[in-house]
């Protein structure tokens, strides 16, 4: 089966070139090489030369570096760009014409064999005048061609109806850039990107986010193809990636994967092997020799975007361990980021993914990516307990102890019986948050982010809570006040931390959130600072208008004998207790849409993603 396969590969890549190009791209020039291969940027080590023989041009494409190429598309246009004149196919053995807007004003390889210098007669169309200029585009081999390229300017005169004149200035020997800029129509790149042609078809593709081969918008993206003994990696990544590297992993996990990573590098692009270091020195240091059993085929930087094909040997030995593409299995880690260290790629904070299970390179079909579901978990777990329980069951402990006065839930007056649920609740949750984020790493994080030092501070904190809540000393006592401030200190240093972590875990390549989410934490902190304000000043005017000098800081409240005299009487809500609870009712609510809002955006994530997805497939729907 494999030699069936590889026999199929190579066939389709030696059938693209033999019948030369086809109409399709006759406006584009632009060849449809390997679904995606970009043509070469700068200088092309090719010329075309008119010259005059008779009535008519004959046109040369050669390289002054005597360096042969194997296919060629050449037309003659106007200024205008539009396509003129007419080939004569008698002319040259090496091609055949193409009829792109009249017969034969086009002419094209028959073969892909080598050349090293072709000779075609051209002819003007009867009655023009004006200045023609040659375009091609040169193939020196299938990865590697140059589009648009342009020779100088030939000026068409006439004397009489068969007789054209031309005028040719002075030449520069010199190659000619690819000043030709092939006019193109304008398609949504999330259904036209060459790169994505051909996944789970002729080649084996896997991009970050997950699922974004399908959509064609991925942040980076690898495709895989067999080409005899060799393994082509194409690579890509969004414009502000300054590199982008793909891993073969014996597993799921970061860590002695041998990686092929490509760099930015000045106007160009740079391959490099490198070898990943596991926990707990995250990195990917390159190999002494960073080029090992890999080739640069082809590279471009278009609009920023990074996009490269290296050729690598299907067997090599990277510190000491065999990699054999063609006898093992493995995960694709894909990765890209934004900057670089002196010998090695920096951080992949732009996008991160790995497969879900290890797959025969030559395998193309698709390869799902890990499931993300417990670190999904993880965040939506916290949020519930920090944003949620643990925000109303501090407002209850701090404000409404003088309300709902003579009820009771299973022996206990309701502002303390509701505190404890919710405490209880975000204690519950925290906990199994803390949990499942380690048992989906095994590990610390690898991130520059305080987001896993601020988390574990908070957890401990948190866990400590209740148990020192279960012996708390009896009201009255010497040593109540001292835990009351325990308490009340540990608490709100657990709240406030778990707030500022949260908004590191923003920031977090994993966690894949948008930015606005800042906004909606922002939106939070306002209302829970405006709501304990409206609280405590609530409090200060209930105590003047009883005349009684309880203070509305709680801690005191249970300070020592005689410290609430004010309140002996347990029979009578406070003043104001209906707004307050109208102000609990409408903050739960609000806390409730916040949480909900969040939980959706961190389940779905990334949302920005899903959100394009959804529209490209309710956009049929509305067009009809």
């Amino acid at each position: 089966m494999y030699a069936v396969y590889l026999f199929s590969i190579t066939w389709a890549i030696v059938q693209s070139l033999p019948q030369g190009a086809p109409p399709s791209v006759c406006q584009t020039l632009m060849p449809f090489h390997g679904g995606g291969i970009r043509p070469q940027g700068g200088l092309s080590p090719y010329t075309i030369v008119p010259r005059r023989q008779g009535n008519h041009i004959v046109v040369t494409m050669t390289s002054a570096l005597g360096i042969p190429f194997q296919g060629f598309l050449l037309q003659g246009r106007t200024p205008d760009r539009d396509i003129i004149g007419q080939f004569d196919s008698s002319s040259v053995n090496e091609g055949h014409p193409l009829d792109c807007g009249t017969p034969s004003d086009s002419i094209t390889h028959n073969s892909p064999n080598d050349k090293n210098s072709i000779d075609v007669v051209w002819s003007p169309p009867r009655g023009y005048e004006g200045p023609v200029i040659f375009n091609a585009t040169i193939a020196q081999e299938y990865e590697t061609f140059w589009v648009g390229l342009e020779s100088d300017p030939v000026h068409v005169t006439k004397r009489g109806a068969n007789d054209p004149q031309f005028s040719f200035p002075l030449h520069n020997n010199g190659p000619t850039p690819p000043n030709y800029i092939p006019r193109q129509v304008k398609q949504n790149s999330a259904e036209f990107d060459p790169f994505y042609q051909g996944c789970s078809v002729t080649k084996l593709c896997f991009g970050s986010p997950a699922n974004c081969v399908e959509s064609k918008n991925c942040k980076a993206a690898v495709a895989v193809t067999v080409a005899g003994d060799k393994y082509d990696f194409e690579l890509k990544a969004e414009s502000s990636a300054v590199w982008v590297g793909v891993g073969l992993s014996e597993d799921d996990k970061m860590g002695d994967d041998s990686v092929v990573e490509c760099v930015k590098r000045g106007n160009g692009i740079a391959a490099f092997m490198s070898y990943t270091n596991g926990n707990p020195n995250y990195g990917a240091p390159r190999l002494p020799n960073p080029q090992l059993g890999i080739q640069l085929l082809n590279s471009s930087i278009q609009d920023g975007a990074i996009y490269c094909r290296v050729r690598r040997d299907a067997l090599t030995i990277v510190n000491g361990k065999a990699f054999d593409l063609i006898g093992k299995k493995y995960n694709l880690l894909i990765a890209a980021g934004s900057s670089l260290k002196q010998s090695s790629v920096g951080f992949h904070d732009l996008t991160y993914l790995a497969s879900a299970q290890s797959q025969a390179l030559a395998d193309v079909s698709a390869l799902a990516a890990k499931s993300k579901l417990l670190i999904r978990l993880h965040g939506c777990f916290m949020i519930a307990a920090w944003l949620g329980t643990a925000s109303v069951g501090i407002l209850l402990a701090r404000y409404y102890r003088q309300t709902w006065m003579g009820r009771q839930i299973l022996g206990k007056d309701v502002w303390f019986a509701w505190h404890r649920i919710f405490m209880l609740l975000t204690w519950a949750l925290t906990i199994a948050a803390f949990v499942l984020i380690f048992v989906e790493l095994k590990a610390w994080s690898g991130e520059r982010n305080p987001h896993a030092i601020l988390g574990t501070i908070t957890t401990i904190l948190c866990f400590i809570q209740p148990i020192g809540a279960y012996f708390r000393p009896h009201p009255g006592t010497a040593k109540r006040p001292i835990f009351n401030w325990l308490h009340w200190s540990i608490g709100n240093a657990a709240h406030i931390l778990a707030i500022v972590t949260l908004f590191f875990a923003v920031k977090l390549t994993k966690a894949e959130l948008p930015d606005f989410v800042d906004w909606i934490l922002v939106a939070y902190v306002v209302l829970h600072v405006i709501s304990h304000l409206i609280l405590s000043l609530m409090n200060c005017i209930a105590d003047r208008s009883s005349e009684r000098r309880v203070t509305s800081f709680p801690m005191k409240d249970l300070g020592g004998p005689g410290r609430n005299s004010a309140y002996s009487d347990r029979s009578s809500d406070a003043p104001y207790s209906n707004f307050r609870r109208g102000l609990l009712a409408v903050y739960i609510v609000i806390i409730l849409a916040i949480v909900i809002a969040l939980i959706v955006i961190t389940a779905l994530a990334p949302i920005a993603e899903s959100w394009t997805s959804f529209k490209s497939a309710v956009a049929p729907t509305n067009a009809n």
